[in-house]
């Protein structure tokens, strides 16, 4: 089956989308890694959106989109849904040209985010809180467009807004004073991939062109096998950067035709790369902003002695998740682990287990426990954190023989999501 292309951005088109961004955007630097080239054998840049004004690659779909209305649609405003990058980008955008914007957000969106926005939009932006989720944000500026006769800013299936995220790539091939073997993409809804590999399979066309999407939410990823634009019922929304049930209806077919394969990342993987990021290299993430570093392992005996570009999208991460990412990291790692454990109800039973059943080097970082009087044993939800991962199967044989152990959590994804 041959998908069909209806709009493929031309380089004419990207190169004046650039020259309109000029006014807003930073030409982000494409920056040597020494880090990763160490670690994979090639030499490895990293193409920093992260460091745009408003910390991702967004403002320039949005001002691209925005500056392309009439006169008169400008005068009705825009409106747009996002929880995140998209409507910052929005935001600055209405601000810089002095357009009204309403923005709609769910309503647990943090607060530092609703902040952001209303900080890059001053008095040209409205922002709604709306509903539970993305979805009912969604639906609210649509109504809001209806009534209004406003123009919504797609955050990627729309061609202006594809154009805009492919002077990304006209940077690229202008900056790189090499020839570049492999690029790897961060993918959600796909107007970052679609607009970026379409520029450079025109002007590098030996370049090989992975899409990356994180292992919880692959709309691109079941799309592509099926070749068709799929929704997919359930989603992990943990990379709120790239994390969608459904992808562009403009946006698919151009992945199709300039990805060479799509490459899914395990959130916990995700986790630990952000954390290398920043230890090693300084460099704060949001976690789809780290996905084409976080595949990297999946590809290395590929990229060894290549030149290779990961492109970092975004950096809008909020500080309250940084305990879960770690911890999501040291689950990845087979570093922590939650058990419920069996203590018998008499003095001394937790000092043995922490004598004689944890190594030296274990550490309890969780512990629940109530005493119930009237039974033999009382159970605790205790997590434990390893120095290596070789040291699990040591401790659960240790808690087997002193008839500690009740139930190993980590294998039972419903019961652990529900406790932890």
């Amino acid at each position: 089956m041959t998908v069909k292309t209806t709009f493929r951005p031309e380089i004419e088109d990207v190169k004046k989308a650039h020259n309109n961004l000029s006014k807003v955007i930073y030409q982000t630097p494409l920056q040597y890694s020494f880090n990763l080239s160490e670690r994979y054998g090639a030499s490895i840049h990293l193409k920093r959106e992260d460091t745009q004004i408003v910390r991702s690659y967004k403002i320039r779909g949005a001002y691209n989109k925005i500056t392309s209305l009439s006169e008169e649609e400008l005068s009705k405003g825009v409106v747009c849904a996002s929880a995140g990058n998209h409507a910052q980008g929005v935001a600055f955008s209405c601000f810089k040209l002095g357009v009204k914007g309403v923005i709609f957000m769910p309503a647990p969106t943090p607060k530092q985010k609703v902040q952001q926005v209303k900080m890059f939009g001053k008095d040209q932006v409205e922002v709604v809180l709306k509903g539970d989720t993305f979805d009912d944000a969604y639906q609210a500026a649509m109504e809001y467009r209806e009534a209004n006769d406003s123009t919504f800013v797609h955050p990627f299936d729309d061609p202006k807004v594809i154009e805009g995220q492919a002077t990304v790539g006209l940077e690229l091939f202008r900056d790189a004073e090499f020839t570049i073997d492999y690029l790897f993409l961060p993918v959600g809804g796909g107007g970052l991939s679609a607009g970026v590999s379409s520029v450079m399979k025109l002007l590098s066309p030996k370049t090989k062109i992975i899409g990356v999407e994180p292992a919880g939410a692959p709309a691109m990823y079941e799309s592509f096998k099926q070749e068709k634009v799929v929704t997919l019922e359930k989603i992990d929304k943990f990379v709120d950067g790239a994390a969608v049930k459904k992808v562009g209806d403009v946006t698919f077919p151009l992945c199709k035709e300039n990805l060479d394969e799509i490459a899914l990342v395990d959130e916990g993987k995700l986790c630990s790369s952000l954390i290398s990021m920043y230890n090693e290299s300084g460099i704060v993430l949001e976690p789809a902003g780290a996905l084409s570093v976080a595949v990297l392992d999946q590809y290395k005996n590929d990229l060894k002695g290549k030149n290779v570009v990961c492109l970092l999208s975004g950096s809008n991460n909020d500080i309250t998740r940084t305990e879960e990412i770690r911890e999501r990291s040291l689950l990845h790692e087979e570093l922590m682990h939650y058990f419920i454990i069996r203590f018998p109800q008499r003095a001394g039973a937790l000092k043995e287990f922490v004598a004689e059943v944890l190594g030296p080097d274990d550490d309890i970082v969780h512990f629940e426990y109530t005493k119930k009087t009237s039974r033999e044993q009382g159970p605790a939800l205790v997590g434990i954190e390893l120095k290596t991962k070789e040291d699990f199967q040591p401790l659960l044989t240790r808690m087997k023989e002193r008839n500690f152990l009740g139930e190993y959590l980590n294998e039972k994804p419903d019961l652990f999501g529900y406790i932890i």
